[in-house]
């Protein structure tokens, strides 16, 4: 079994670190392009033509399935990612986590991009999803970058920053950007406002991780043998995952007891 995931950047790790766990038999393909990132401030068809290099890239190794591990190439070009690689190659988007955290009743924020917040995307998702909760949209200025570079300082101005932008009254927050999975733990201090209890955060990892297996009719087998192997492509060229990656739960998580393939 082999999954490929996409992204600009490291933010795919969350993603990949789901699939490990579910199947850590299964061989990952990370396929991004941080020279370009960041992607939210590009053009559509910018977007959907770097999504195209990295999804062509990692469809060279042979996938069963493709992840989007990217909320802003999930949106501008998951249709045309599908239209090229499907039936043969299952295309998974990846969508903030409105609906779920909205039916658990709010208030609630949804954290993304500058150039994702106040879109009318995500105000689309958010009037069909809604669900008639209260929703505030939080932009997170620098905070995918910073989790990128692994800069401690710089992530930690940026989930203050966005936690000030933040009511405290919200009972749970989406994180759709899926760099900010990377550092959930950092954003539920931010935003929790003792003595009442922590807000829920709601990623999508999980669940498109979930979605991938059933596309390919496989099943969740956490205790099956770790032979899963790991190869890292960056603008489709083999590399070894980088430095602040392995600063990440799930970054250690990928490379754990295995050789990551550089061919």
């Amino acid at each position: 079994m082999r999954i490929a995931l996409l992204d600009s950047g490291i933010g795919l790790l969350a993603a990949a670190a789901a699939v490990r766990r579910a199947r850590p038999d299964a061989d990952l393909v990370l396929s991004s392009a941080p020279d370009s990132m960041p992607w939210g401030p590009r053009t559509a068809e910018d977007i959907t033509a770097r999504a195209l290099d990295c999804a062509r890239a990692a469809a060279a190794y042979g996938p069963d399935a493709l992840i989007v591990a990217c909320n802003t190439a999930s949106v501008h070009a998951l249709e045309v990612l599908r239209a090229e690689l499907e039936p043969a190659v299952p295309v998974v988007g990846t969508v903030p986590a409105v609906k779920p955290a909205a039916a658990a009743g709010g208030p609630l924020a949804v954290w993304a991009t500058p150039a994702t917040t106040g879109s009318p995307y995500q105000r689309r998702l958010i009037a069909r999803f809604g669900n008639g909760a209260e929703i505030t949209e939080v932009p997170c200025h620098g905070l995918a970058d910073a989790v990128e570079k692994g800069d401690e300082a710089a992530v930690a101005a940026a989930v203050a920053a966005a936690a000030a932008l933040t009511p405290r009254a919200v009972r749970s927050v989406v994180l759709g950007c899926t760099h900010y999975e990377l550092v959930a733990e950092r954003i539920r201090a931010a935003v929790g406002s003792p003595p009442a209890p922590d807000p829920v955060l709601y990623g999508s990892a999980a669940a498109v991780a979930a979605q991938a297996l059933r596309r390919i009719g496989a099943e969740p087998d956490p205790t099956a043998p770790p032979t899963g192997g790991l190869t890292v492509l960056h603008s489709g060229r083999p590399t070894e995952l980088p430095g602040p990656a392995r600063g990440y739960a799930e970054g250690r998580l990928l490379v754990a007891d295995r050789a990551v393939r550089t061919g």
